[in-house]
């Protein structure tokens, strides 16, 4: 996982105007094959998978029975299987939480692929031109998570931030020449300083900071991966109660601030604590961060103390949030 190339200037500069391109090989992938596969998914995270066909895709949430977040996953149905692009650090607790729901008639195999598969992000305005040089036309333009197999390398609409961009999917052993192909397209490489940089600025939440059994994924700003019709899944009834009851206590928030605070800190306003920063950056804009903070103290425009500084509630383009 190169935190670098030394190039992070172009390579945010790339992101933002042209095309970067990012090795997310870290991350887990897990490969879920069987003929209940689809209902089997359908049951275990908050999208609806049954509306989903082969060739498309979306991102979903796996959740503890009591609605705490566990993983923000991204799944692409392809003819015989499903494949789900998981954190780095949740393939290994996902492949055994996953196994627990399978009972003895359900038709469900469940294989980590994680290393064995390459997967590489395109970020930018002008990625479409390099996937149209990679032959996979037909995505472009399409919706998030439609995707199409070229040359055993599957290609699929979005980046995995809020920026537009595509996914690629690759055996290790075309990783090499398939970079080398897209940096010498014009891609310019980017490290994960810049990925974790551009997640927090754009409000992508993680296991382990924003994504603990501490909240749900409404607090977390998932709403566009929750299917609210679907009916039961492992978590339904408490996501259902909070939405039907506006029961959303607090939101995830995007804090612009006026110098550095460590995680964790206390989000005030005058005497009182609202919330609690979950991660912070430093840019060549200053210091940002992310933070829950409780509905009924405000949203954006909000004035906030964090540790020693002081900030302001903004909105991210990642998140989507009900009114509590």
């Amino acid at each position: 996982m190169p935190v670098s190339f030394g190039n992070d200037a172009d390579a945010l500069e790339a992101a933002q105007n042209g095309v970067a391109i990012c090795d997310r090989s870290h991350w887990g992938i897990i490969q879920v094959t069987g003929s209940d596969r689809i209902r089997f998914l359908h049951n275990q995270s908050t999208n609806n998978f049954e509306r989903l066909k082969p060739g498309e895709g979306c991102d979903t949430v796996f959740v503890t029975s009591t609605a705490r977040t566990i993983d923000l996953a991204t799944a692409y149905v392809t003819d015989d299987s499903v494949l789900l692009i998981v954190s780095p650090n949740r393939h290994e607790y996902l492949m055994e939480w996953l196994d627990r729901y399978i009972f003895f008639a359900d038709k469900v195999e469940l294989a980590d692929i994680t290393g064995k598969i390459a997967i590489f992000s395109l970020i930018g305005s002008k990625s479409s031109e390099l996937v149209t040089k990679l032959g996979a036309t037909e995505i472009i333009g399409q919706p998030y998570g439609t995707h199409q197999l070229l040359n055993q390398v599957r290609i699929a609409v979005g980046s995995g931030l809020a920026t537009p961009g595509y996914t690629l999917i690759i055996p290790t052993e075309n990783a090499a020449n398939i970079w080398k192909m897209l940096v010498e397209a014009g891609a310019v490489p980017m490290g994960d300083r810049i990925w974790e940089q551009l997640r927090i600025q754009q409000g992508r939440p993680v296991p382990d900071k924003e994504l603990t059994e501490d909240y749900n994924p409404l607090e977390a700003g998932l709403l566009q991966t929750i299917s609210f019709d679907k009916g039961c899944y492992i978590g339904q009834e408490t996501i259902a109660r909070l939405n039907t009851y506006k029961g959303v206590k607090q939101h995830l928030w995007g804090i612009s601030l006026d110098a550095s605070a460590d995680v964790g800190s206390a989000i005030m306003v005058g005497e009182e604590k609202v919330g609690k920063l979950t991660s912070i950056v430093e840019s060549d804009r200053g210091f940002f961060g992310l933070g829950y903070i409780r509905t009924k103290a405000g949203g954006a425009g909000l004035k906030v103390q964090v540790g020693e500084t002081t900030g302001e509630v903004v909105d991210v383009p990642f998140l989507s949030r009900i009114s509590g």
